[in-house]
């Protein structure tokens, strides 16, 4: 899978970056709605590569099943579906996925030079208002990424048509980002649908009591299109889909160039993990290589000062 890619922007898509007023926001609030970064046609072909991918079409599949990989199948049922690693297995989804534009953006907003995926994740939201797999409780992204160093990694999160309240849209908590988290648990690493649910609630509720904040809701309304992104520790979560539509995303999972493999031991003296540690090459000491450019490659670079001469950058 692994290609050389180029890293341009048209001068059209440089007008859709962050403005600096945009990046200060994002460092205050944690979250941030794009311009329109993608077209119609290129959201439309996300939905009909979905379809094939829930019709059993993969150009690859995994080499092994990590332990904690979201996978639904149709044996599942009509729950909330997740899908890991689409960027890996449909060429088809990563052609549009893989934008660099997108890589772009996130790299102005984490101000950095480097971005890479991390992770990415189909999800199919059924329209039915009763079905519990559907809302998502309150969380933070970096707590599944306890064995990652950086704490400036982000979601764009990418729905195929316009999102809203009403199919049950993303719903960041204002400035969670900038507070300090206390009542650490091992059990934050776990999954939010193995949690229970109202603990979760309270944890975000004393977070915020300890920070002095106040809890502030804000639900993302996405035009096709567009997107949102989220910092690694914004709190975020989801109700249930009202409209008689099914809500159709991708959690695009981005990290910087310095991110690497840490090691973050757990009460029980094991150390946590991610699925990328079953499939990523080892670095020279044996640890994972969250740099696998395989199933985390590279989706922006910004040119250093020497490489802006060149009609492009390679990576």
């Amino acid at each position: 899978m692994t290609a050389t890619r180029e890293f341009v922007l048209t001068e059209q898509e440089q007008a859709l970056l962050p403005t600096d007023e945009d990046v200060a926001f994002f460092a205050a609030h944690g979250w941030y709605l794009s311009e329109k970064l993608f077209s119609d046609h290129e959201v439309d072909e996300l939905l009909a590569a979905s379809e094939r991918y829930y019709a059993g079409e993969r150009d690859r599949r995994l080499p092994v099943r990590p332990p904690r990989l979201a996978y639904w199948t149709p044996e599942h049922g009509d729950v909330q579906r997740h899908n890991d690693y689409v960027h890996y297995e449909s060429d088809a989804i990563a052609a549009v996925l893989l934008k660099p534009l997108i890589g772009a953006v996130a790299a102005r907003l984490a101000r950095v030079g480097l971005i890479r995926v991390f992770q990415s994740t189909l999800i199919y939201k059924p329209p039915i208002v009763s079905e519990p797999s559907n809302v998502v409780p309150w969380h933070f992204d970096k707590h599944y990424w306890a064995s990652s160093s950086s704490e400036d990694m982000l979601t764009a999160f990418i729905p195929f048509h316009d999102c809203d309240e009403d199919m049950g849209t993303i719903v960041m908590v204002d400035g969670s980002n900038t507070w300090e988290e206390v009542g650490f648990e091992d059990s934050a690493n776990e999954h939010f649908a193995r949690r229970d649910r109202n603990r979760l609630e309270a944890v975000l509720e004393r977070n915020a009591e300890h920070n002095g904040a106040e809890l502030r809701r804000v639900p993302m309304r996405i035009p096709k299109g567009h997107m949102s992104f989220h910092h690694c520790r914004t709190y975020h979560g989801s109700g249930p889909n009202r409209s008689t539509n099914p809500r159709r995303a991708i959690s695009l999972h981005l990290q910087d160039g310095d991110n690497a493999y840490r090691e973050f031991p757990l009460s029980n003296g094991e150390l946590a993990t991610y699925n990328h540690d079953a499939l990523v090459r080892s670095n020279r000491d044996g640890t994972p290589d969250y740099a696998d450019p395989e199933f985390c490659p590279a989706l922006w670079h910004t040119p250093t000062t020497d490489e802006r001469g060149a009609a492009h950058v390679q990576i």
